[in-house]
C-alpha cells in the first residue's frame, strides 16, 4: 500500500488529501513543529498539536485557521487515522502516525532522543514505513551528555565573568536559546534578544517555567557588562553584536561537534548543542520503529541510507526542498524569519 507520496508540495497522503510539513499552499496542512521550514505561511488549515498553535499564530498570523491536538490523540480524515506523538525535537513537536486499513506510517519530522527537560520526551511508533531525517548523519556527530554540556556552558560563562568579558550565545530562537536559557539557569543578569522573548511567553503559556531574564535594550550598552547575552543567528555577522562591550561569542549548534566550523565563523567558542538526534539517535530511533522501510530526508541522506541498508533495514534517500543542513542549525543565517 502506497499511503505516502513524496511531491513537489512535500508529503502527500492522497487517502486523506492533506499534505504533512508542505512547501507551498494546500488546502490542509499537518504540522510537525513550528520551524519555518515545517510550519509555512498560506495554508488554508493546519492541524498541528497544542503546544505549536500559538507559535504558528505568532510567527505566521493570529488569523490563520488552526486545529490542534495532544499527544495520543486521534483524528479521523477521510479515514486516515492522524495521530501525533512526541518528537522530542522543540515544544510541541510531533511524529505524524497515519494508519489506514491497518497499514501504519510515520513522519518523524525532526526529531532528538535527548531529554533536555523542556520538550516532550521522543516516543518511538512501531510502524511498516518510517520517514526519519539525518540532518547529522554521519559518525562523527555524538552530542555529550545534556548535563555534561550544560556544564561546560556554565563554566566558559563563569570563566568570561571572571575575565571581565561578556558571553555573547548565539542559538536559534525557537528551541535552543531555551535550552541555553535552562542550562544557565543558575546565573543572575541574563539577557535574551526580543525574538527569543516572545517565543520564551509560548514556553510560559504551556506551562514551562523558564529561568528569569531581561530583554536586551541595545540603547544601554553599559548594562550587558558582564552580562550573559543571548541572541539569534540572525545577529551574528551584524554591528549590533560588534558594538557588545568585551564581548566573547560562542556559536550554539550541532555543526560545531567540528572544530574548523568554529574557527570559519571566527567564533570564541563553539557548543554542539542541537535538537536532532545524533548518529547513535538516529539509528536507535529508526530501530524501535521495527519499519519494514525507511526513507530518509534532510540531510546526509545518502550516507545513512546507505549505512541502514548495509545492516539489513531497506532505505531510500530522499531528495526534498529543505535538505543538507537545517536551517534552524545553521549558524550563517541572515534572516531569523528563514528557519
Amino acid at each position: 500500500m502506497k499511503l505516502i507520496e513524496f511531491t513537489n508540495k512535500g508529503i502527500y497522503c492522497p487517502q486523506g488529501n492533506f499534505y504533512i510539513d508542505p512547501w507551498f499552499p494546500v488546502d490542509f496542512a499537518v504540522i510537525t513543529h513550528a520551524h519555518a521550514d515545517h510550519a509555512r505561511w498560506g495554508m488554508k488549515k493546519y492541524l498541528c498539536h497544542h503546544d505549536t498553535k500559538p507559535i504558528l499564530k505568532l510567527r505566521i498570523a493570529e488569523d490563520i485557521s488552526v486545529q490542534s491536538v495532544g499527544y495520543g490523540e486521534t483524528i479521523n480524515k477521510n479515514n486516515v487515522e492522524i495521530t501525533f506523538f512526541p518528537a522530542g525535537h522543540v515544544i510541541g513537536s510531533a511524529q505524524i502516525k497515519l494508519e489506514y486499513k491497518g497499514f501504519v506510517v510515520v513522519v518523524s519530522g525532526d526529531y532528538k532522543l535527548q531529554d533536555e527537560g523542556l520538550s516532550v520526551p521522543f516516543h518511538p511508533v512501531k510502524c511498516h514505513e518510517f520517514v526519519t531525517e539525518s540532518t547529522f548523519g554521519l559518525p562523527i556527530y555524538h552530542w555529550d551528555e545534556v548535563p555534561i554540556m550544560n556544564r561546560k556552558l556554565q563554566d566558559w560563562v563563569s570563566q568570561n565573568r571572571e575575565n571581565g568579558k561578556t558571553s555573547v550565545l548565539v542559538g536559534y530562537s525557537l528551541g535552543k536559546a531555551q535550552r541555553i536559557l535552562k542550562a544557565l539557569e543558575s546565573n543572575d543578569n541574563i539577557l535574551v534578544h526580543n525574538s527569543i522573548a516572545k517565543l520564551n511567553s509560548a514556553f510560559e503559556e504551556s506551562g514551562i517555567e523558564l529561568p528569569s531574564y531581561s530583554v536586551i535594550d541595545f540603547t544601554h550598552k553599559s548594562e550587558m557588562q558582564g552580562a550573559t547575552v543571548i541572541v539569534p543567528p540572525a545577529l551574528l555577522d551584524s554591528n549590533v553584536i560588534k558594538k557588545i562591550p568585551n564581548a566573547a561569542l560562542a556559536i550554539c549548534s550541532g555543526w560545531m561537534q567540528v572544530r574548523g566550523s568554529r574557527r570559519w565563523r571566527s567564533a570564541d567558542a563553539g557548543f554542539a548543542i542541537s535538537d536532532h538526534a545524533d548518529w547513535d539517535g538516529l539509528l536507535q530511533a529508526v530501530k524501535e520503529t521495527e519499519a519494514e522501510k525507511v526513507y530518509v530526508t534532510h540531510g546526509f541522506t545518502d550516507v545513512f541510507s546507505k549505512y541502514l541498508n548495509e545492516i539489513g533495514i531497506e532505505a531510500e534517500a530522499i531528495s526534498t526542498r529543505f535538505g543538507g543542513e537545517e536551517p534552524d542549525e545553521v549558524p550563517t543565517d541572515s534572516s531569523e524569519n528563514k528557519n
